[in-house]
Formats: C-alpha cells, sequence, structure tokens
C-alpha cells in the first residue's frame, strides 16, 4: 500500500492499540494510572497559591489578571515568575501570538500549572517563529495540560523551533514535569538533531559546568502533527561513560522517571520519538504515523540512544519514510537492557528494527520479542525489513516475534557484518517472488520459515506458517489457524513474559512467533 494511502486510511486509533489497551490491567508492567485532574476552574484539593487568567481576545494587561472577569491580554504579561502551587490559566476559544515564557518552580506536591479556562477549543499559542511556543528555562515542578501550540515563522535552514521546550541549562537536577493533553502542529525548525533540536515536545540539558539532568517527566495523551524535525524528544549534553567514552560532558546524567505514554505523532520531518540518555524509561501506547518525512539524516520512529533498561510497549510505527533508515524501531549506540515487546510495525520504507551500536560503544543485553512486523520492507543494501549494521552489540535476542511481508525485492533480514544477534522462535514470511535472509553472522535457532531461504538454523521448520488470512495486513491476521506447524514448536525461554501481544497465556512449550493462544486447539 503507497504511503499516501496509508496515511489517508489510518487516522482513528489503531486496533492494535485498542486490543493491547485491555491487556494492560493484566499485565502490570506500567504501575497505577495517574489520579485524575481537577477540572481547570477548580483548584485541586489542598493546594494554595494563586490563579491567574489570560484572555488573548478581551483581556487587558492592566488588569489584576487574578480573577476570570479581569484577566491578562497578553503572553508578555503573563510570563512572570510564579510560586508554588500557582496557576495560570489560558482562556479556550483565544489564540495568543507570541512566547509563553515563565519563570519559578513548583514542587511534585505544589506544582505550577499552565491550563485552559472556559469553553471552546483549547487555547492557542502561535510562536511565530521563536524558539518556542511555550519555552521553560531552568524551572521545575511545572504542569502543562490542555494547550495547543503551534510554530510557524519563515522558511530556515539555521533556526531552532519547538512548540514546547523545556531546558535545563547547568541547573543540577529539574524535578517533576507533566506534559498533559498538550497539541503542537506546524513548527518548521531547522533540522538539527542534537543537542537542543527543533521538535514538537522537547526536554533538553544543555550546558557543561553543571551536570544537569531531568528527574519525574511525564508526556501523556499529547498529539505532534507537521513538525520538524523530532516529535517528542528528549537530549543532553552530558552523556559521557564507558558505554559511550566519546559521549559529550564528563558524566552521564541519565534522565530518570520519565514515561511517554497514549501520545500520537503524525508527518515529523525527523525521528517520531526518541530517548536520549535515560535509564528506567517507559514508552507505551503511542502512535506514530510518518516520519523521517523532510530529514537529511538517519531517523526512526521510536527509539533511544545512549539509555538503559528502557521498556518499549503497545505503540504502533507506520509511515516510515525513505531508506536512510527509517525503521520503526531502533536498538542503537549505548543501549543496554532495553526491551522492545507487544508492539506493532507495518508500512514502513526503512524496515521493522534496526539493530545498529555506535562504534566504541557498548550495546548489550536487548530483546526484541512478541511483536508483530506486517508489510515493511527495505531494498536498500544492506538494510532488510530487520537491519544488523554498524558494530556489533553482544547478546541482543530477537524470539517470539511474526514478520511477514508482501513487498517484494526487499531482504527479511540482512546483516552487513556485525555479530551479537540471536534469532530465537520468530515467524518470518517473505512475499510471494521470495525474500531473502542476507545473514551469514548471527546465530538463528528454532524459527519458521516461509517463502525464504533458510539461513544456518540447524532446527529450523520450513512450511507455511497457516495464519488466519493469506495476505495479512493487520495483526490478528498472523494468528496461527489450528494445525499450523508453528504450534507447539517454540523453545522455552525463561525470561519471566507469561502473556502474548494479544493477551493469550504463553503455553510450555510455546509456539513460533507472536501468537501464543493454546496449540492443543
Amino acid at each position: 500500500m503507497p504511503i499516501s494511502q496509508i496515511r489517508t486510511t489510518i487516522r482513528t486509533k489503531p486496533a492494535a492499540m485498542a486490543v493491547t489497551a485491555l491487556m494492560a490491567t493484566s499485565l502490570t508492567v506500567a504501575g497505577p494510572l495517574p489520579a485524575p485532574t481537577a477540572a481547570a476552574h477548580e483548584k485541586p484539593h489542598g493546594q494554595s497559591g494563586t490563579t491567574y487568567y489570560v484572555d488573548c481576545r478581551s483581556g487587558s494587561d492592566t488588569s489584576s489578571g487574578t480573577s476570570a472577569g479581569r484577566p491578562w491580554r497578553s503572553l508578555a504579561k503573563a510570563s512572570r515568575t510564579y510560586e508554588p502551587g500557582d496557576r495560570l490559566l489560558l482562556r479556550r476559544g483565544t489564540s495568543c501570538t507570541g512566547v509563553l515564557a515563565p519563570t519559578g518552580s513548583g514542587t511534585a506536591a505544589l506544582p505550577i500549572s499552565v491550563d485552559a479556562y472556559g469553553k471552546g477549543a483549547k487555547p492557542h499559542i502561535d510562536g511565530a517563529g521563536a524558539r518556542a511556543a511555550v519555552l521553560l528555562l531552568n524551572v521545575e515542578g511545572w504542569e502543562l495540560r490542555n494547550l495547543d501550540l503551534s510554530n510557524t515563522g519563515a522558511p530556515t535552514t539555521t533556526d531552532r523551533r519547538a512548540g514546547l521546550l523545556v531546558r535545563l541549562t547547568d541547573h543540577g537536577v529539574g524535578r517533576h514535569y507533566v506534559v498533559d493533553g498538550v497539541d503542537v502542529h506546524d513548527v518548521n525548525g531547522a533540522d538539527f538533531k542534537d543537542p537542543d533540536p527543533s521538535g514538537g515536545i522537547l526536554f533538553s540539558v544543555t550546558g557543561s559546568a553543571v551536570p544537569t539532568r531531568f528527574d519525574g517527566v511525564r508526556i501523556e495523551d499529547s498529539t505532534v502533527r507537521h513538525v520538524d524535525r523530532t516529535g517528542i524528544g528528549t537530549s543532553s549534553t552530558w552523556g559521557r561513560r564507558p558505554e559511550h567514552p566519546n559521549g559529550p560532558g564528563t558524566s552521564w546524567e541519565a534522565i530518570t522517571g520519565l514515561r511517554v505514554q497514549r501520545n500520537q505523532v503524525y508527518d515529523v520531518g525527523g525521528d517520531g520519538i526518541v530517548v536520549q540518555t535515560a535509564k528506567g524509561a517507559l514508552v507505551e501506547h503511542n502512535y506514530v504515523d510518518g516520519f523521517n518525512m523532510r530529514s537529511a539524516g538517519y531517523n526512526a520512529g521510536i527509539w533511544a540512544w545512549n539509555s538503559d533498561d528502557v521498556l518499549y510497549q503497545y505503540n504502533e510505527v507506520t509511515g516510515g519514510h525513505g531508506t536512510l533508515d527509517s525503521m520503526a524501531y531502533d536498538i542503537d549506540g549505548g543501549n543496554n537492557r532495553n526491551v522492545y515487546q507487544y508492539n506493532y510495525s507495518h508500512d514502513n520504507e526503512g524496515g521493522f528494527l534496526l539493530v545498529c551500536n555506535g562504534s566504541g560503544m557498548t550495546t548489550h543485553g536487548n530483546r526484541v520479542r512478541h511483536n508483530i512486523s506486517v508489510n515493511d520492507r527495505n531494498t536498500m543494501a544492506p538494510y532488510g525489513v530487520i537491519s544488523v549494521v554498524c558494530a556489533a552489540t553482544t547478546d541482543t535476542q530477537v524470539y517470539g516475534n511474526t514478520v511477514v511481508t508482501d513487498q517484494p525485492g526487499t531482504a527479511l533480514i540482512s546483516n552487513n557484518g556485525p555479530t551479537g544477534v540471536t534469532f530465537r522462535n520468530n515467524v518470518l514470511v517473505g512475499a510471494a517472488e521470495g525474500s531473502p535472509v542476507n545473514d551469514t553472522v548471527s546465530a538463528y535457532e528454532n524459527n519458521l520459515y516461509w517463502r525464504t531461504a533458510q539461513p544456518r538454523d540447524t532446527s529450523a521448520i520450513t512450511a507455511d506458517p497457516m495464519f488466519v488470512s493469506a495476505s495479512p495486513t493487520a495483526p490478528a491476521d498472523v494468528r496461527l489457524r489450528p494445525g499450523s506447524p508453528a504450534l507447539g514448536a517454540g523453545l522455552p525461554i525463561a525470561d519471566g513474559v507469561t502473556r502474548d501481544y494479544f493477551g493469550n497465556r504463553i503455553p510450555t512449550p510455546p509456539n513460533l512467533g507472536a501468537d501464543q493462544a493454546r496449540n492443543d486447539r
């Protein structure tokens, strides 16, 4: 299916996300949901501080700003210093031009919040080509909700622009940030990636004098559309450690407590969602449709750099454009013990998965399991639907996945020399014309191959997996029919995982691929 048609037809919440949302309560990976917030016109129980109002249509900067009847008019007036517990409310149905750049810090118990009041559409802030429509510099304890942000200026190849930019420079540890229900669109920043990039929703650490990082960042239920270059991302100038000895700064100051969940990202120039210099992040229930649309660099849908113990689950990525990477998911340089599970990838020009460690870096102990890839492709050598390139990793295990393509001319797996990857218990199905596995280096054990040349796998099954659909276009299409040779043919893997992509309990022995429904049916 052509990319233009994919973007036209995929507009509602994806079926895969709806299925996996029902599974979340049984898997208990992500912890409890946050308590609901109070309505914008109410003061949350126990909150102190002052509430300020802005109405860019009919307010006045000579007003007190402390009641809905006497609001301020301009963002310049609202860009003042706030105290813990203060709230700044923007009137719905209005549009402001300029930059909201408040100062002051709150705490997790008494955050400073920006929200909407009144009725109608979310209040709009048009940055008009500034560095960001909302700019938070060296502050902490902030919560932003129900805003609509854009930032279009004159075409540029030099100016960094963002919808929301939260930046710490030589600050130390910045704690507690929430971005909830913020819509960012139409940001035409230059194609800068690191450090301090252009994009939609960005958390950036800069400076070199004081070790600096974020702790406690939630980006949730937000949308990013038509921005250049990064959709949602973190970045840091403090990335040096033994796993990345040539990294920036003099130490590794990883962001902690990062949660990126239930967001939707469309039509981004570069990366969809990128986590850099993080430890223990959770990236789940996100949808990315259209990435690497206008960038000259290397980009992926959802991935990390120089980060440990990141869990990606229940995400869907489609519409990756181009063959200069453009993979849905990526295990990149300096990534250790990261896990991709229960994710769906489809119709990406760059493929499903990239394994690409950086030169001189350590990438170890990563897992890619129980994912589904449908009709991804990459026809540019040395790439494939799964690409193992760059420097070697260690103990990278890819197992229990179902990968099927209908795209002629693409390899299912391609490797141009790196070692360290093991493929086990996967179902690998090529196009009707046949799809090669161009890999003589990785380890293969107990996979099912169909319409593809079998690599060095002494326990391989070469047979039709008997999907419920002969031409899969969705996750449910790759479930196994009774009598499938993949049923009960897997090797047990002691990883503590008990459920598959569809919520089925994993039997013993397991099935091959992502569908683990009872193997005695």
